[in-house]
């Protein structure tokens, strides 16, 4: 995973959720807590946490915090052209959220012209959203989208792919982050538990 893909933007990737999302209490308090918690992860990360006999490092965290830090925080780690994310964490793993993307430039990078080409139809600034389920285990994570859409339309993975790829894209992975493929997870972290309403870093 590339280093411009912290923790917190990992957290959004990994589900820009389907449906009408809880509107949860955002301050700039939380924004802090979370990013404070943040610090804390990356410095455990840093100082070398995976020794076999002692006990797991956990970190909490609520939706709240985490909306709060995409409100506040964000935009120094958030890509142009990507605004407004808000995160839902349902439990058991699933998580949504949704963003506003700027779809112009990826339009006209991949539309064929063809009546079936989903890219012949997408420009502009639109609401994109998605469904899936976070699964995490002994350094590793996989999303597994369960649906996406854009404004509302329900859209292939293949579409979905093509914006995650753009946003991620930096100049040492120009493919940027890949849908559905297993990925490390940063900062020595374990796992990480997703409950309703709250998630666990695990270290």
């Amino acid at each position: 995973m590339s280093s411009r893909l912290s923790i917190w933007v990992l957290l959004l990737l990994s589900g820009i959720g389907l449906g009408a999302l809880q509107a949860a209490a955002v301050s700039e308090q939380q924004a802090d807590a979370f990013s404070q918690k943040m610090a804390t992860v990356k410095k455990q990360g840093i100082s070398g946490v995976q020794a076999t006999n002692r006990t797991p490092l956990r970190t909490p965290f609520s939706e709240s915090e985490l909306n709060s830090w995409f409100a506040y925080r964000s935009g120094e780690v958030m890509p142009p052209g990507v605004s407004e994310p808000r995160v839902t964490l349902v439990g058991n793993g699933k998580v949504q959220a949704a963003a506003t993307v700027d779809l112009e430039a990826i339009a006209k990078q991949r539309k064929s012209g063809g009546a079936l080409d989903p890219w012949s139809y997408l420009g502009g600034r639109l609401p994109v959203t998605l469904s899936g389920v976070l699964r995490t285990e002994n350094g590793m994570g996989r999303f597994d989208l369960e649906q996406a859409a854009v404004s509302g339309v329900p859209v292939p993975t293949s579409v979905l792919a093509d914006i995650v790829s753009y946003y991620t894209r930096t100049a040492d992975d120009s493919d940027g982050v890949r849908i559905n493929d297993n990925f490390r997870l940063p900062s020595q972290i374990k796992q990480i538990e997703m409950g309703t309403g709250q998630g666990v870093i695990v270290q």
